[in-house]
């Protein structure tokens, strides 16, 4: 079994919904070409440091689905629901914060990381 969750480098005065649409794009056929947000490719290198998402793959790797889905201004991850799925969590929130990143849960619709949280 296994959840998804989507970082997202969208803009400080972006609303929920703001983010939920950009997740959706970001899912999407088509995907922004340009530069890179350097808030995510900080991210994805600080956090396939922790937990590497190209081979030879861990066999205690939390990521069901490898490499990751990374774009100009996004990463998404499909989690396992195991102690180490649980541990990649609290890596992606820390480094999230740190690099002023939103969390898209698709799950549950729910937005988290906007100023005023």
């Amino acid at each position: 079994m296994s959840f998804d969750l989507m970082v997202l480098a969208i803009e400080p005065s972006a609303t929920a919904d703001d983010a939920r649409q950009m997740a959706d794009h970001c899912t999407g056929m088509e995907h922004l070409d340009g530069e890179l947000d350097q808030r995510i490719v900080a991210f994805y290198e600080e956090l396939r440091e922790r937990f590497p998402d190209h081979p030879p793959y861990d066999p205690e790797s939390p990521w069901m689905s490898a490499p990751l889905a990374v774009g100009i201004d996004h990463v998404s991850m499909n989690i396992s629901y195991s102690p180490r799925g649980s541990e990649a969590i609290d890596v992606v929130l820390d480094l999230a914060e740190r690099h002023g990143l939103v969390i898209y849960d698709p799950q549950s619709d729910e937005v988290t990381g906007l100023p005023g949280d």
